[in-house]
C-alpha cells in the first residue's frame, strides 16, 4: 500500500523486573512479579488481588486454538518481542504493520485494584519501564502511560509526567477514586488532557465488572460491557456537552455495536430525558456526541467493516492486540483483504492509518 498500516491497540508483555525495578522502594516488597508454580507455569503475582495472571494467553498470539492454555507457559517461551524493542520490529514487519500504540498487559489488571495508592506506585514504575522499552523506536512503538485517577489533580499532575515522558496517550482506570467521570470535579482534568494534547483510552478489563452468568466462555462476550458503561456516562453525564473538543477511546471493545448504542441512547433520551439530573442539559442527541467525541478500537470484528456507514468511520480504528491470544497476528493481512473488501479507498486508509496518526499525531513520513 501507499500508507503504512497502524494497529491502535497492541500490547507489551510486563517482563519479571518492571515493577521490582522501577517502583517506589517502600513498595518494592510488595511490588507485582512472576512466579513460578509447578504445574501452572508462570503467573504474575500482584499483592493484594486473589487472582494472579497466567502467562498462557497474554502472549499466544499466532497459536492455534488448540495449542491455547491459561496455565503452563513459562515466559521465556513468549513472544520476546512483548518486552524486547528490537524483536518487536520484527513481529511488525511479519504482520504488515508499520506502528502500534502499545498498552499493557498486567497493568490492566492492576486498574481494579482498590488500594489507590498502591495502583498509584504501580502505574508510575510501569511508566518509567515502557518509556524505556519506546525510546529506541518511537516513530513505531507510540506507548500509552497510566494513571491511578486517586484525584482529578493527581491525574492532571500525571497527564503532564506522562507527556514529560514522551509517551502517547493515557490508558484510565475504570474506576476513579474521586465520585465517577460525569462529576463536574473532573472538568479541570478533561481541559487539562485537551491542552496537553494525549488522548485518553478506556480498555476492556479495566473496570471492575459483576459476576458473569453462565459457561466460563461467556464472559468473553460480556468485556464490552464495562467500556460501554463508561461510555454512555460521558455522553449521557454531559461530559462532551462541557468539554466539546475533548476525545476518548474506547479500546478492544469491537465496534459493530456502536449503531444500535447510539441508536439506543438516542431512544432514551427522547423518551427518558426527564431522567437527566435537575440541571443537566444535552444540547445535542447523544448519538451526536458518541460520533464525534468517542474512537473506538477493534481487531477481528467484520460487522464494523459492514456497519461503517452508519457510524462516524473518521473514529474508527484498526488494531493487532499483539501479542494477546486474541490477536490477527500474523495474519492481519489476510483478514483484512477478507474483512475490509467493500470498503471505499478512503474509508480502509482512514481506518487503517489516517484516524490513528491524527489522533495521535504521528508523523506518517516517518514510517514510510
Amino acid at each position: 500500500m501507499s500508507y503504512p498500516i497502524i494497529s491502535a491497540d497492541s500490547h507489551v508483555t510486563e517482563p519479571p523486573n518492571t515493577y521490582i525495578d522501577h517502583i517506589d522502594p517502600k513498595y518494592r516488597d510488595r511490588a507485582p512479579h512472576l512466579q513460578h508454580i509447578e504445574g501452572a507455569g508462570d503467573i504474575f503475582v500482584i499483592d493484594g488481588m486473589k487472582t494472579p495472571i497466567p502467562m498462557g494467553i497474554v502472549a499466544a498470539a499466532g497459536k492455534p486454538a488448540e495449542e491455547i492454555r491459561m496455565m503452563g507457559t513459562r515466559f521465556e517461551d513468549l513472544h520476546r518481542g512483548g518486552w524486547d524493542p528490537e524483536a518487536r520490529l520484527a513481529d511488525q514487519t511479519r504482520d504488515g504493520v508499520a506502528a502500534e500504540i502499545v498498552y499493557p498487559t498486567v497493568g490492566m489488571a492492576i486498574c481494579n485494584h482498590r488500594d489507590l495508592d498502591y495502583k498509584k506506585a504501580c502505574c508510575d514504575a510501569y511508566n518509567r519501564w515502557l518509556t524505556g522499552y519506546c525510546a529506541p523506536h518511537p516513530e513505531r512503538l507510540l506507548g500509552v502511560g497510566q494513571t491511578a485517577m486517586r484525584t482529578p489533580e493527581e491525574g492532571v499532575a500525571d497527564l503532564e509526567a506522562i507527556a514529560r515522558a514522551g509517551l502517547r496517550g493515557v490508558m484510565m482506570p475504570g474506576h476513579p477514586g474521586v465520585a465517577d467521570y460525569d462529576s463536574p470535579a473532573y472538568d479541570a482534568f478533561w481541559e487539562a488532557a485537551i491542552e496537553i494534547g494525549l488522548p485518553l483510552s478506556f480498555h476492556i478489563l479495566t473496570t471492575r465488572d459483576g459476576t458473569t452468568r453462565g459457561p466460563r466462555m461467556n464472559a468473553f462476550l460480556s468485556v464490552i460491557r464495562g467500556c460501554q458503561d463508561i461510555m454512555g456516562t460521558l455522553v449521557l453525564g454531559g461530559v462532551f456537552e462541557r468539554h466539546p473538543r475533548l476525545r476518548v477511546v474506547c479500546v478492544e471493545a469491537d465496534a459493530g455495536w456502536v449503531p444500535h448504542y447510539m441508536y439506543r441512547m438516542d431512544h432514551a433520551f427522547k423518551r427518558h430525558r426527564n431522567w437527566l439530573p435537575p440541571g443537566q442539559e444535552l444540547s445535542k442527541l447523544p448519538s451526536e456526541y458518541f460520533a464525534e467525541s468517542i474512537y473506538t478500537t477493534f481487531q477481528d470484528d467484520w460487522v464494523a467493516f459492514r456497519s461503517v456507514g452508519m457510524m462516524n468511520w473518521r473514529r474508527l480504528m484498526w488494531a493487532n492486540d499483539f501479542p494477546h491470544s486474541d490477536s490477527t497476528w500474523p495474519w492481519s493481512q489476510e483478514l483484512l483483504a477478507e474483512h475490509a473488501g467493500e470498503l471505499t479507498a478512503e474509508q480502509r486508509r482512514a481506518i487503517l492509518c489516517d484516524n490513528v496518526a491524527e489522533l495521535y499525531r504521528i508523523d506518517l513520513s516517518a514510517l514510510v
